[in-house]
């Protein structure tokens, strides 16, 4: 799972929000939840945004940029995979 998701982190950081978005669209956990939401604000559809967000039981964020939060993302997705987040 986290490969995939790497990619498709990798995939946003490129401009290639349509590919990202074929590869979360078939992982199920919160943390491609999140990342489908980052995805959808990116689109500037903040009510698909807002219900993905809600399924990786996230906020939409307020004053944090898409790039921002791309990184936290994979600050996040890198802890997962080394096993010191249990998210």
């Amino acid at each position: 799972m986290s490969l995939d998701l790497n990619e498709a982190l990798d995939l946003c950081r490129e401009g290639r929000w349509d590919d990202a978005h074929q590869i979360v669209q078939k992982v199920d956990s919160r943390a491609a939840c999140w990342l489908h939401a980052i995805i959808h604000r990116e689109e500037g559809d903040l009510s698909n945004a807002r219900y993905w967000y809600s399924r990786a039981s996230r906020a939409l964020p307020e004053e944090t940029s898409v790039a921002d939060e791309l990184a936290d993302y994979g600050r996040s997705l890198s802890s997962v995979s080394t096993g010191l987040n249990t998210e």
